[in-house]
């Protein structure tokens, strides 16, 4: 997590519980130390986010304190709570936990007229009924982290003809087609790109080997591709 993103978070958590919290409490759900914890408030006090209270006892954030508006569009809300409800309707459980949270933090800094947009907003995104939301993106969130974090991954893969082979991939990206994940992928096996829907992945590890661009290996080369050329699996 971004030092930024940690002293939001730590702002909203006190926001939320209009009492006093304890630095192990902020530590504990955050995933940090309390050290880490006692150097952020001190940040922020001295940034002067009213933040009350010290090291040992606890702390409170001021009543009244807000952070200053996003200054989002009625359109550009709607867009926000539309990708929100994608990610529900065909996410994982990783990545829907992440769209509500990040909707949650704009919500709760919005002006009042705005936020009653994003309660109101009309558009809705269905699941499929014929297709079982989990068997396609059950390998979303670790072939996700590992994109993120650039490292290689292992995959056992079936293909639609029923061949089972291991792979060793650099994942590039993922692409939405529903019901279907594919990933973008330099596949070792091959010494070429490679297209995967992610449900025909028997299993996925994420390998602690990094990789960093090479020419002729990387997303960019993957898109400048002629689409004849594409492959799968």
């Amino acid at each position: 997590m971004r030092r930024a993103d940690r002293l939001f978070d730590i702002i909203e958590y006190l926001r939320r519980h209009k009492r006093v919290v304890t630095a192990a409490e902020l530590a504990e759900t955050l995933e940090v130390s309390v050290r880490t914890i006692y150097r952020d408030v001190a940040d922020l006090q001295a940034s002067r986010v009213p933040v009350e209270g010290e090291a040992g006892l606890g702390y409170m954030l001021r009543s009244g304190y807000e952070l200053p508006p996003l200054m989002f569009s009625e359109d550009e809300i709607e867009a926000l709570v539309f990708g929100a409800r994608m990610v529900r309707a065909w996410g994982d459980a990783s990545f829907t936990n992440a769209a509500d949270g990040a909707l949650a933090k704009i919500r709760a800094v919005l002006p009042a007229r705005l936020s009653e947009a994003a309660k109101a907003s009309h558009i809705t995104v269905a699941s499929s009924r014929t297709h079982d939301k989990a068997a396609f993106n059950g390998n979303l969130s670790p072939i996700r982290r590992a994109i993120r974090e650039r490292r290689k991954i292992k995959v056992t893969y079936k293909s639609l003809g029923d061949d089972t082979t291991i792979r060793v991939l650099r994942p590039l990206g993922l692409a939405f087609f529903g019901p279907f994940w594919m990933l973008a992928s330099w596949c070792e096996l091959r010494g070429d790109f490679r297209t995967f829907r992610i449900e025909r992945f028997e299993s996925v590890s994420v390998t602690q080997e990094a990789f960093r661009d090479e020419p002729g290996k990387t997303v960019e080369d993957f898109v400048a591709r002629p689409q004849e050329q594409g492959k799968s699996g």
